[in-house]
């Protein structure tokens, strides 16, 4: 069996019956990359067109808000439907563009060059996990995916209780302040989502070991998107609490 990923979107059982795979294309790691490289063109593009409305002088509060529910909506079909995500993916990427756009645009009023900074630091933290694990410094080992899996785990239930908690004007301490001890744990938050990424790549590389069916590439791709988009905006998170402080 394939190893478990911290990232909820790629689950082990996607790759269940490799017999039912016969005489389909299969799934290549190039193809994959592939993929993964439209998709965040499709997002980057989404996010700068949302970008140039804000400074434009629209609102785009409600473009946030419509594109976190409709790629909320369809993350948790790709998720449960892999055959979909030939079709969802770009759809996804469009409106997840849309809710970052606003949200880096939002940031970027509020702390000069925080975006560009989060947005190379995003693509640095990739590159140097992506050399990690094809030379095998980091070892994507069982006990690996299993301390990633549950620290991920762990930081969902947080922040899903932030979120309920908010509507009863209680905030959990420390996670959002600009203390040391909340910039600490947001340095946490942004290494466990970075690790996230060793088990996206092993995920991928096991899935074209195994033959998988050519549609799990487009599939392949979200999860590493997910776990981007994620990264990206704790590092936004973590600069901004920096920002703020001077």
């Amino acid at each position: 069996m394939i190893g478990r990923s911290g990232n909820p979107t790629l689950r082990d059982s996607s790759f269940d019956r490799p017999d039912a795979y016969s005489g389909m294309q299969q799934m290549t790691i190039e193809g994959t990359v592939n993929k993964a490289f439209i998709t965040l063109i499709i997002l980057l593009g989404s996010a700068f067109s949302t970008w140039m409305l804000y400074f434009d002088g629209y609102s785009v509060g409600g473009m946030a808000v419509a594109g976190a529910i409709i790629g909320m909506i369809l993350a948790l079909i790709v998720s449960f439907v892999p055959r979909t995500s030939p079709y969802l993916v770009p759809l996804y990427a469009i409106a997840e563009g849309m809710f970052l756009g606003a949200i880096s645009a939002t940031y970027e009023t509020l702390y000069n060059g925080i975006i560009l900074q989060a947005a190379l630091l995003t693509m640095a933290v990739f590159l140097a996990l992506l050399l990690a694990y094809k030379t095998r410094l980091i070892k994507a080992t069982e006990n690996f995916k299993l301390g990633v899996f549950a620290a991920t785990a762990g930081v969902a239930l947080v922040y899903l209780a932030s979120f309920i908690l908010g509507f009863f004007g209680i905030n959990i301490p420390y996670l959002h302040s600009n203390d040391w001890i909340g910039i600490g744990i947001s340095l946490v938050i942004v290494i466990i989502a970075a690790l996230n990424l060793v088990l996206d790549f092993d995920f991928i590389e096991s899935g074209a070991e195994r033959g998988a069916p050519k549609y799990m590439e487009w599939y392949g791709a979200f999860g590493l998107m997910v776990t981007l988009v994620w990264l990206y905006l704790e590092l936004v998170r973590l600069l901004a609490k920096l920002a703020s402080r001077d």
